[in-house]
């Protein structure tokens, strides 16, 4: 029994980034010649159904007028949709770093390239919240 050689992604050569926002970790594989956007094997527009975020993903391409030279295929885990697809776009960004060390001075002026550190707070004990006190009465 012979294999046929694969001509998936996998078999070709990548460039890879790590995003993370918040609780969100998003693995990212530029594969060159190709337009597809694959999160978790599904395609951008059922995963990121608004808009706003799916621009956003794509931003590093706009900016280094990479835009339909990749095929992205990432997997993203943690966290909701908004900082899933500000995790994305960190990783595109460092993916497009990779293939490129140019394109980095272009990706920092738009703040591509900075990990965006801020986490939520944890809880503190005797308060509500990690700061919110509980009601004060004088009685």
């Amino acid at each position: 029994m012979t294999t046929q050689p694969s001509t998936t992604p996998a078999a070709q050569q990548y460039y890879y980034g790590l995003g993370k926002r918040k609780n969100s970790i998003a693995q990212v594989r530029l594969y060159p010649d190709g337009s597809q956007v694959l999160i978790n094997g599904k395609p951008i527009e059922q995963v990121l159904s608004y808009w706003v975020y799916q621009m956003m993903v794509l931003e590093p391409f706009r900016v280094t007028s990479t835009l339909g030279k990749f095929a992205v295929v990432a997997k993203l885990q943690g966290g909701g949709v908004s900082s899933g697809a500000q995790a994305m776009r960190h990783g595109i960004a460092l993916a497009l770093v990779a293939y490129d060390p140019n394109l980095k001075k272009a990706l920092r002026q738009y703040g591509l390239v900075t990990r965006d550190a801020r986490v939520k707070e944890s809880k503190k004990y005797g308060l509500r919240r990690a700061r919110r006190a509980p009601q004060y009465t004088k009685r």
